[in-house]
């Protein structure tokens, strides 16, 4: 098992580090202040012009759809050190590079399996980066950790298709450029539990669909907003499903397997920048006569840290590799990358928890990007299915083997 990205993959490495030290960071305070601006004048979710200017810098640079495998040519091992490196600055990177969740996996789903016509209306302006897309498959009144309890309707009405439902935390919705939303549903409740469910197109000024409120992550509103949406006999064209009828459990595989990838290395950079703030930090401060790095207690920490970092590395690249090498159907595949999504995100909390912690009271404050970094990742913990659903993926590809046993 060979984990060296290729040489392409390493060359764009060095661009990106070079594009963030010179424009990412330095644009944070940037756009800090022109999104308070938005706020004041009663638009939070509209983009801050430094953002465009960072796509086109990026566009520039050969920094564009990099996490699409045919139009960067990258492999998903290649581009998981990449994903890693737009973690330092989850908010802009990412965006900068058209590498942003959700647009990735429903630019991925669209690759797949959308319709010459799909993908002309939809995918194209998505690649090109302008206009935004949602994912809707969370449901507030189910446990949709298990997506056999999602319950929105749709169903076949002659040439169309009648939508009648309620999704929030769908991320995107609230933004102005978000125009068209991939939502799951029950197409045949009477299937088998897999096959009851489609994906579907729905353009975002569909009547019947309200966004209805932006939903707080440890209250921060996030510029792109999560929505809570009521689709009430919303009607679309049956020619926007997805692949046909049953196959949303499928699509949604496809669709998270290398995303889960993306999110954990980008989980693994927000962990690589709280150790970095970590130890500039126990290095500058002085306490009981000498400097905080020098106390054996936050050594023990930062060198805890730095393995741990580490470790969840290796596992996730090992994880794109076998979704290069073997697919994401290969049993081996979907029991790692249901592993690295409970230890990616639990590894950047912790950093991150520890880089609040020496900051003091600076840590939990805006002085510092610590307290919105550890919102993120605490949230990825939930997202994308919780945590208690992979280890229950992972114990029961372990103790496949001793079934015979019981």
């Amino acid at each position: 098992m060979d984990l060296t990205p290729s040489a392409r993959a390493q060359e764009l490495r060095a661009t990106l580090d070079a594009f963030m030290a010179s424009h990412v960071l330095p644009a944070e305070p940037v756009y800090a202040a022109q999104r308070a601006r938005l706020i004041d004048e009663g638009r939070p979710h509209d983009l801050p012009p430094v953002v465009e200017d960072l796509k086109h810098a990026a566009r520039s640079r050969g920094l564009w759809n990099l996490f699409l495998p045919d139009e960067s040519g990258l492999s998903v091992l290649d581009y998981a050190p990449l994903a890693e490196v737009t973690g330092w600055s989850p908010e802009l990177a990412p965006e900068a590079l058209n590498c942003a969740a959700p647009d990735t996996g429903n630019m991925e789903v669209l690759h797949i399996f959308g319709t010459d016509e799909q993908k002309t209306r939809w995918l194209a302006p998505l690649l090109e980066g302008e206009i935004r897309s949602g994912f809707a498959m969370t449901e507030p009144d189910v446990a949709s950790s298990d997506a056999t309890n999602i319950s929105t309707s749709i169903r076949r009405d002659g040439d169309d298709y009648l939508i009648n439902g309620r999704k929030w935390w769908t991320t995107g919705a609230l933004d102005p450029r978000c125009q068209v939303f991939v939502v799951m549903g029950q197409t045949d409740p009477d299937a088998d539990p897999y096959r009851r469910q489609s994906m579907i197109l729905v353009p975002r000024d569909t009547p019947g669909l309200t966004v209805e409120r932006d939903l707080t992550v440890f209250g921060y509103h996030d510029q792109h907003g999560h929505g809570e949406l009521l689709f009430d006999q919303v009607r679309v064209p049956a020619s926007n499903l997805l692949a046909t009828e049953g196959d949303g459990f499928l699509i949604a595989q496809v669709r998270l397997g290398p995303g889960r990838v993306h999110h954990c290395m980008r989980a693994i950079g927000m962990a690589e920048r709280g150790l970095d703030a970590l130890c500039r930090r126990a290095g500058e401060r002085t306490a009981f006569g000498k400097p905080v790095a020098a106390q054996g207690v936050w050594q023990e920490r930062i060198a805890e840290s730095r393995m741990a970092i580490d470790q969840a590395r290796l596992l996730v690249l090992q994880a794109a590799w076998l979704i290069d090498n073997k697919g994401i159907a290969d049993a081996e595949t979907r029991r790692q990358v249901a592993a690295i999504k409970v230890i990616a995100p639990r590894v950047a909390c912790d950093v991150l928890d520890l880089a609040i912690q020496v900051h003091g009271g600076a840590g939990v404050s805006g002085d510092t990007p610590l307290a919105q970094l550890y919102a993120g990742a605490r949230t990825l913990r939930i997202a994308d299915g919780p945590d208690e659903v992979h280890v229950r993926t992972v114990a029961r590809s372990v103790l496949k083997p001793y079934r015979h046993h019981a």
